[in-house]
C-alpha cells in the first residue's frame, strides 16, 4: 500500500504532496488544493492511505483509499 502525505512546507508558502516519504511530487499553493491533488493520487494507486499533518507537522487525519 502506497503512502502519500500532505505536509507544510518550510522554506516557502505552501504545502508539499509526497508519496513514499521520498521527494515532494507538487507544491501547492493552499493546504485543500494539496489535500486534492493527493487524493486524486491515492484515488489511482489504490490501495492507498493519505495521512494530512497540520502546520507544525503533527498528524491531523489519515485516509485511506
Amino acid at each position: 500500500m502506497k503512502t502519500y502525505a500532505v505536509t507544510p512546507s518550510v522554506d516557502a508558502d505552501g504545502w508539499f504532496v509526497k508519496a513514499e516519504n521520498v521527494a515532494p511530487t507538487a507544491l501547492c499553493t493552499s493546504k485543500d488544493a494539496a489535500i486534492e491533488k493527493a487524493e486524486q493520487m491515492a484515488k489511482e494507486n489504490s490501495p492507498a492511505k493519505l495521512v494530512i499533518y497540520d502546520q507544525h507537522k503533527n498528524i491531523e487525519e489519515e485516509r485511506s483509499f
